[in-house]
């Protein structure tokens, strides 16, 4: 799939991924679907949902490094910067030939890779986003997307972006 066809599927996902509402029992049951789902594959990933400002789900699994909370965050500063997903916003980016740095922001605060997802809840706009850690930056993203599809009872195969 080329970058215009994965730009339009990630718009497409944001789109349609909405939540109900965000409150810490959403947050407790998106995080804990995303940590079976990654111990299921035995991946090695952070996972942090939160409401911006505010951590409601944190998971460090075996195998993951200091490093991981760091990415994390700076995925979530793009999230809450420009309310768009991390990967979407990395795959704009390229497409322009442009980079964050270019627009003002520090690499020490802000990265542009896949991961970290917006929250968006029906009838109040987005308020937190939902962010992975510890793979490949597509995989990131697609597992974030994978975990919201089932926790919205959405089909996964007709949101995920297709092959590279």
């Amino acid at each position: 799939m080329g970058l215009n066809e994965d730009i339009e599927r990630i718009a497409l996902q944001e789109r349609e991924l909405r939540l109900p509402r965000l409150d810490a029992r959403m947050a407790w049951d998106l995080g804990t679907r995303l940590k079976a789902l990654a111990e299921e594959r035995g991946l090695s990933v952070v996972i942090d949902v939160r409401r911006f400002g505010q951590p409601l789900f944190y998971a460090a699994l075996e195998g993951t490094t200091p490093d991981n909370p760091e990415w994390v965050r700076r995925k979530s500063n793009v999230v809450a910067r420009y309310h768009r997903s991390s990967y979407g916003m990395g795959l704009n980016l390229k497409m322009k030939g442009q980079t964050l740095e270019e627009r003002g922001h520090s690499m020490a605060d802000f990265a542009a890779h896949g991961g970290s997802f917006p929250l968006h809840i029906e009838n109040a706009g987005i308020v937190g986003c939902v962010t992975v850690s510890g793979l490949p930056q597509r995989d990131d993203h697609e597992l974030v997307v994978e975990a919201l599809c089932a926790m919205l009872g959405r089909d996964y195969s007709a949101l995920k972006l297709g092959p590279e």
